[in-house]
C-alpha cells in the first residue's frame, strides 16, 4: 500500500460498503439490487422478495391432522402473500405498522380441505423460536415507489427475513449533524407520500456513519433514537467478545460473497477494499452496533420480545432493557437454599422505561421453555398498563386477567388456568390478607412495582406467607439506601445490570435537568405578632403555650405564609410566561400541604398569567365539619374536593381527567400537586419543577424525574428551588450515581441484625403488661387509664410502648418471625400493640401530655400572614446542569459551605434548646426571637453568610454553657439549677411587685441561690442525688415544705406582693426543674 494511502471517508466507503461487509459474515445473503428488483417480480411498489417469502412459507408450514402432515395448497400460500400485500390499506401508519406487527408474531389462520373436512390451520411467516429454520438476506440501494408519486426513496440497507423487510439502515460519513439528517430521511421516508409499504413491516431502524449508530422502531422522533452498548456480566465474557468481534473483523469473504457486492454500483470499490483487508483491521463504532442488534438471532429476540405497543406507540427496547430482562431471566433459573428461584429488585432509573422492562420481562417469563407451567402476577399502581400487558400477551398465546377487586384476585391465584394475572397493590394487599390457604408452586412470579416502595417490607411478608415458594421480582427507579438493605436481601438483591440517571443522560434517555435556587426574603413585625400570641393563647398552659410557639415556628407555617405563596406564584406566573408560555411545554409545582396547593391556585387565577389546575388526594371524610346543623362545610379543601367530585364523578375519573388535560391539551399549563404525580407520573411536556416544600434522598430523585423525560424542543429539564433543597439534591445524586449507601455485601448480615432484634420482642411484651400487673380486671379500660395517672408511671409506658411497636412493625416485616410463632401468638402480639397505641393516645389526651392545637394553629397561622410579610425573590444561584459535576459541586460549595455548618449548629441547638427545656424553663424565647431564627435558617440554607454563622455559633455556645451569656449574674456562674430558678423567680416577681429593675434582680439572685441550697440539703447526699428521689414521698414532702417556708418568709420580708397560688405555681415550676436538675 502507498505511504501516502488514507482512508476513504466518502458514504459509501465509509459506511455503507463497510455494512454490508460485515453484515454478510454476521450470516445475511447479499441480494445486488438488480436480484432483488427480480424477486420483487419486477415492481418498486412492492417491498416483498416474493420469490423467497412463497419458498420460505412453503417450508415453515405444514397441515396437521389426525398424525397425518401435508403441505399447505398454492392458493392458501398466495392468500397469505396477498395478506402481507393488502397493508396499509386503508388503515393509518399506526394501525398499520400494529396489524402487521400481529401478522408477523401471531400469523394467520387458513381454511383448507383435509379428509373431506374443512378446517382453520394457522400458518406463521417466521419461525421465532428457531432463527436457523428462516432465511436472511442484505439489500442496497432499495428503490421504492412513493406513494400516488412516480419516483422513487432508496434506502442505503434493508434487511429482509423470510422475504420481509424487517430492518432499515442509512448511512452516511461521520460529520457533525450527519446522523441527525439520516434520521430524519428515515421519517421523511414514512410520511403519508413516502415508501410506507417498506416501514409497516420494519421493526429496527438504524442510522450510522462507521465510527457510531443510532437506532429505533418506526415512527419514531429524532430525540427518542438511542445508541446501543453491549453489556457483559464480567470482564471474561467481555474480552471473549471483543475477540470475537476481532476475529470476525479480520475473516475474508468467501469469493461468492465478494463477487455478488462488487457486482454492479460497487464494482468501482473492490480494488480499496481489497487493500484495505490486507492488514488487520479493528472493529468500528459501525461494527459493534450492527452485530448488537443486527445478528440474526438478536434480530428475532428484539423484535419479537422487545417490540411494544404503548398508547399507541409502537416502541423498542433499550440496552438496558433487553440486558437487565435477560440478567434477570438468567437468575430465575437458579434456586436458593430452600429450593425457590433467585428473584432480585432490578434497579433501572426514572424515566428509562421501567414499567415497560417489567411487561418484557413478564412475558419472556411466560413462554420460556425453561419455566414450564409458569404462571406470572405483575402488581403495579398503574391502571394504564393493563391495556398494554393484555396486548403484549396475545402474541404469547395467553390472555391476562384482570383482578377487579381483592376477592376476585384470590379466586384467580387458586385459578391454575389464569397463567397471567394484573392487579393495582391496594388489591393485592387486600387479597394476601384474607387468602388463608397457601399456593406451594414454584412456578410463580410475582412481579411488583416500586409505586409503594415503603410496602415492601410488609407486603413482602404476607406474601411470601400465601405464596412460600413463589419469585419475586421488584422494580426501583431509585437507588436503596442502607436503611433499605433488608428489603433488597429479601427479594434476593440487586439484579445486576444497574442502569443510574447519569448512565441515562449521556445516552441521552433522559434529558440533563438545570437547577436554580431562589429565596422569598420574608421580614417580621414582631411587637404586635407577640402580643397577639399571648391573648390567642392565653388558655394554655406555659409549657402548652411554649410547645405551640415551637410548633408554629417551624417552616412549614412560614413556608406557607399567605404573602409568600403570593410572591412566589407571582415569580411563577412571570417566569413560565416568559419561558414557556406557548411552546406547549408545560410546569409541575409541588408544595407543602393541600390548603397551599390550594392557596397558589388561588394565586395564580387572580394573576391570571398561567393556567393550573390542582391534582390531590381526597380529604378525611371527618374532615371540615364542626357544627351539626351546617349545610355546607367551611373548610376550603372539603369545599374543593366536593366541587371536583360534582365535576368529574369519581376520583379516578378526576385524576385521569386532569392528567390528560395536561398531557394533550394546551391547558393547564401548570399541574399543582402535594405527594401525587411525586412518582410514577410520566408527561414528557412536563418541563419545569418549582419546588415550594422540601423533599429527601429517592423522593426528591423520582421529584426531579416528572422532567427529565424526552420530548421535542425540550434540551432540558429545570428545577426552580423556593425551598432550599439543594445540599439535599447534592446528597442525593451522589447516591444515586454511586450506590453510596447500598453495600451488596452486608446483605447476608442485615436479615441477621434483624432477626437478633426480633428475638427481643417477647421481652418487650411481657414489660409491658407488667406495668398492668395491678389491674385486677384486664377488660376494665378506666382501671388502665387511672393508674397511668401518675406522670412517672406514664412517662415509662410511652417510652416501651414506642420501643414495643418499632419491634413489632420489624418483626411482621420478617417471613421468619411469623413462621416461629403460632398465628394465634402473632395475632396476640398485634392485637396488644394496637390496644397499648390507643391506651397512649387516650391517655396523652387524659393527662394533657398532648393538646389539640387545631383552633390555635389557624388562629396563630392567620398572625403569620399579616404580620410576616415578603417583599422579594432572590435568585441564589444561576442555572447549573446538576450532571456537570465540577460546576455543580462549584455552586453547592459556593452556597453551602459557611451555611451548612450555620445550619447544623442552628438545628443542633434548637433540639438542645427541646431536650433541656425542663432544666431551664426561662430558656422558653419569644415567639418573634424563634420565627425570625428559623428565616435566617431559610437564608443559611441558601445565602453563605459569616455574620449568621457567628451568631449561630455564639447561640450554641450559651445554650452548652447554660447561660453563661453577659447578662447572666456573677453569682450564678457555674450553678445551673441556681440560674434556672432565678428566671423562674424573676418571671414569678415582674407581674406583681412594684420594686425596681436592680432590687427585683437581687432578690431574684438571693432565691435561686437558697433555693437551689435547700433542695440540695434535702436531695442530695454528698453532692449525688439520691437514688429514685422522685418517687420517695418523705423525702420531696420534707423539701417542699422547706421551700414553702423559705418562699412564705421570702413574701412577706420583701412584701413582693405573691399570692398563695403563685407560690405553688412557682413551687411547682422549682420542683419541674428539680427533677431534670438532680437527675
Amino acid at each position: 500500500m502507498p505511504a501516502s494511502a488514507t482512508p476513504n471517508l466518502r458514504e459509501d466507503h465509509a459506511s455503507q460498503l463497510p455494512a454490508l461487509l460485515w453484515l454478510q459474515k454476521l450470516g445475511y445473503t447479499y441480494l445486488p439490487p438488480a436480484h432483488a428488483l427480480v424477486a420483487r417480480g419486477g415492481r418498486t411498489d412492492n417491498v416483498l422478495l416474493e420469490t423467497v417469502l412463497r419458498a420460505q412459507l412453503a417450508r415453515l408450514n405444514a397441515v396437521r391432522h389426525r398424525g397425518q402432515q401435508q403441505p399447505f395448497s398454492d392458493d392458501n400460500l398466495s392468500a397469505a402473500i396477498q395478506a402481507l400485500r393488502d397493508l396499509p390499506g386503508p388503515l393509518g401508519f399506526g394501525s398499520a405498522t400494529h396489524a402487521a406487527y400481529d401478522l408477523l408474531t401471531l400469523g394467520k389462520s387458513f381454511e383448507q380441505v383435509v379428509d373431506g373436512d374443512r378446517k382453520s390451520f394457522s400458518l406463521r411467516y417466521i419461525d421465532w423460536q428457531q432463527p436457523a429454520n428462516n432465511v436472511f438476506h442484505v439489500t442496497s440501494e432499495f428503490s421504492v415507489q412513493r406513494s400516488g408519486l412516480p419516483d422513487t426513496y432508496r434506502p442505503d440497507v434493508v434487511l429482509f427475513v423470510n422475504g420481509i423487510p424487517l430492518a432499515v439502515l442509512e448511512c452516511k460519513r461521520a460529520a457533525t449533524g450527519l446522523l441527525d439528517q439520516a434520521i430524519s430521511q428515515h421519517l421523511r421516508q414514512q410520511t403519508e407520500d413516502g415508501i410506507r409499504p417498506l416501514y409497516i413491516w420494519s421493526q429496527l431502524l438504524l442510522v450510522a456513519d462507521g465510527d457510531q449508530a443510532r437506532y429505533a422502531t418506526t415512527a419514531t422522533p429524532t430525540e427518542f433514537w438511542a445508541v446501543w452498548r453491549e453489556q457483559h456480566s464480567n470482564p471474561e465474557a467481555q474480552a471473549a467478545w471483543e475477540q470475537q468481534l476481532l476475529t470476525l473483523k479480520n475473516q475474508p469473504l468467501r469469493p461468492e460473497q465478494e463477487a455478488a457486492l462488487f457486482s454492479g454500483d460497487f464494482t468501482y470499490a473492490q480494488g480499496y477494499f481489497r487493500q484495505l483487508q490486507a492488514a488487520p483491521q479493528l472493529p468500528t463504532g459501525q461494527d459493534r452496533a450492527l452485530w448488537s442488534l443486527c445478528q440474526p438471532q438478536r434480530l428475532l429476540d428484539l423484535a419479537f420480545h422487545f417490540v411494544l405497543y404503548e398508547d399507541g406507540l409502537k416502541k423498542i427496547a433499550r440496552y438496558q432493557q433487553f440486558f437487565g430482562v435477560r440478567a434477570t431471566l438468567e437468575r430465575v433459573q437458579q434456586r436458593d437454599s430452600d429450593g425457590r428461584r433467585l428473584g432480585g429488585v432490578l434497579w433501572h432509573t426514572q424515566g428509562s422505561g421501567k414499567s415497560l422492562t417489567m411487561v418484557m420481562l413478564a412475558q419472556l417469563l411466560a413462554t420460556d421453555s425453561r419455566l414450564p407451567g409458569s404462571r406470572i402476577l405483575l402488581v403495579t399502581d398503574r391502571t394504564d398498563l393493563d391495556e398494554q400487558i393484555e396486548g403484549t400477551f396475545i402474541k404469547c398465546g395467553k390472555l391476562p386477567k384482570r383482578a377487579r377487586s381483592g376477592k376476585h384476585l384470590r379466586q384467580l391465584l387458586h385459578d391454575p388456568r389464569a397463567e397471567v394475572i394484573t392487579t393495582l397493590i391496594n388489591k393485592f394487599d387486600k387479597a394476601v390478607k384474607h387468602l388463608d390457604v397457601p399456593l406451594d408452586d414454584d412456578n410463580i412470579f410475582v412481579l411488583v412495582d416500586e409505586g409503594h416502595r415503603s410496602q415492601y417490607g410488609s407486603l413482602h411478608t404476607r406474601m411470601r406467607q400465601v405464596l412460600p415458594k413463589a419469585c419475586f421480582l421488584a422494580f426501583t427507579g431509585t437507588p436503596l439506601l442502607k436503611r433499605e438493605k433488608s428489603t433488597a436481601a429479601r427479594f434476593g438483591g440487586l439484579i445486576d445490570p444497574y442502569y443510574t440517571i447519569r448512565q441515562a443522560v449521556e445516552d441521552k434517555a433522559v434529558v440533563p435537568l438545570l437547577y436554580e435556587g431562589r429565596h422569598a426574603a420574608q421580614t417580621v413585625n414582631a411587637r404586635p405578632l407577640d402580643r397577639f400570641f399571648d391573648v390567642v393563647t392565653e388558655p394554655l398552659t406555659d409549657y402548652q403555650r411554649a410547645d405551640l410557639k415551637h410548633k408554629v415556628s417551624r417552616a412549614q407555617p412560614l413556608n406557607e405564609a399567605e404573602q409568600k405563596i403570593q410572591e412566589i406564584a407571582l415569580d411563577i406566573s412571570q417566569h413560565f410566561s416568559a419561558t414557556w408560555a406557548g411552546t406547549g411545554l408545560k410546569g409541575q409545582l409541588v408544595t407543602g400541604s393541600k390548603k397551599a396547593a390550594l392557596n397558589y391556585k388561588a394565586a395564580l387565577d387572580m394573576l391570571g398569567q398561567v393556567s393550573s389546575e390542582v391534582l390531590i388526594s381526597g380529604p378525611d371524610e371527618r374532615e371540615g365539619t364542626d357544627d351539626a346543623y351546617a349545610t355546607e362545610s367551611t373548610d376550603p379543601i372539603v369545599r374543593f374536593w366536593k366541587r371536583m367530585m360534582d365535576l368529574h364523578g369519581s376520583p379516578e375519573q378526576y385524576q385521569k381527567n386532569v392528567i390528560n388535560a395536561f398531557k394533550y391539551q394546551d391547558k393547564p399549563e401548570i399541574i399543582i400537586v402535594v405527594d401525587k404525580l411525586l412518582t410514577g407520573f410520566d408527561a414528557p411536556r412536563n418541563t419545569v419543577l418549582y419546588l415550594t416544600r422540601g423533599l429527601r434522598e429517592h423522593t426528591l430523585l423520582q421529584a426531579i424525574a416528572r422532567v427529565n423525560r424526552v420530548h421535542p424542543g425540550k434540551d432540558f429539564g429545570y428545577i426552580i428551588d423556593y425551598y432550599g433543597n439543594l445540599q439535599q439534591l447534592d446528597s442525593a445524586l451522589n447516591t444515586y450515581s454511586s450506590l453510596d449507601g447500598f453495600d451488596e455485601a452486608d446483605l447476608a448480615d442485615t436479615l441477621a441484625h434483624v432477626r437478633g432484634q426480633v428475638d427481643d420482642l417477647p421481652q418487650r411484651h411481657a414489660a409491658l403488661w407488667d406495668l398492668f400487673r395491678a389491674v385486677p380486671n384486664r377488660y376494665d379500660a378506666e382501671a388502665y387509664q387511672q393508674l397511668l395517672a401518675d406522670a412517672a408511671v406514664r412517662h415509662d409506658f410511652y417510652e416501651k410502648v414506642s420501643v414495643y411497636a418499632r419491634l413489632l412493625r420489624l418483626a411482621l416485616s420478617t417471613l421468619e418471625f411469623t413462621q416461629r410463632n403460632p398465628p394465634a401468638k402473632v395475632e396476640q402480639y398485634r392485637h396488644d400493640g394496637a390496644f397499648f397505641l390507643k391506651l397512649r393516645e387516650q391517655a396523652k389526651q387524659r393527662y394533657a401530655d398532648t393538646v389539640d392545637y387545631k383552633q390555635y394553629e389557624a388562629q396563630v397561622q392567620k398572625l403569620i400572614d399579616t404580620h410576616i410579610s415578603t417583599e422579594e425573590i432572590i435568585r441564589l444561584t444561576q442555572l447549573v446542569n446538576i450532571f456537570d459535576e465540577q460546576h455543580f459541586a462549584e455552586v453547592v460549595a459556593e452556597a453551602g459551605t459557611p451555611a451548612a455548618k450555620a445550619d447544623t449548629i442552628a438545628h443542633r441547638t434548637a433540639r438542645t434548646i427541646t431536650e433541656k427545656m425542663d432544666e431551664d424553663p426561662t430558656l422558653f424565647r419569644r415567639l418573634s426571637e424563634l420565627i425570625e431564627e428559623t428565616i435566617a435558617d431559610y437564608r443559611a440554607r441558601r445565602i453563605s453568610e459569616a455574620e449568621y454563622l457567628q451568631r449561630a455559633s455564639d447561640l450554641q455556645q450559651q445554650v452548652l454553657r447554660h447561660r453563661t451569656a453577659p447578662d447572666t449574674p456573677a453569682a450564678l456562674q457555674g450553678r445551673p439549677a441556681a440560674q434556672a430558678f432565678y428566671g423562674l423567680t424573676e418571671e414569678a416577681l415582674r407581674p406583681t411587685t412594684g420594686l425596681e429593675a436592680a432590687p427585683l434582680r437581687q432578690v431574684a439572685i438571693h432565691a435561686g441561690l437558697h433555693l437551689d441550697d435547700l433542695l440540695r440539703s434535702h436531695l442530695l447526699d454528698q453532692d449525688r442525688p439520691i437514688v429514685d428521689w422522685p418517687n420517695k414521698d418523705s423525702l420531696v414532702n420534707a423539701a417542699r415544705l422547706a421551700l414553702d417556708d423559705y418562699l412564705f418568709d421570702l413574701n412577706e420580708r420583701e412584701k413582693l406582693g405573691l399570692s398563695l397560688e403563685a407560690i405553688d405555681r412557682l413551687l411547682d415550676q422549682v420542683f419541674a426543674v428539680a427533677r431534670r436538675q438532680y437527675a
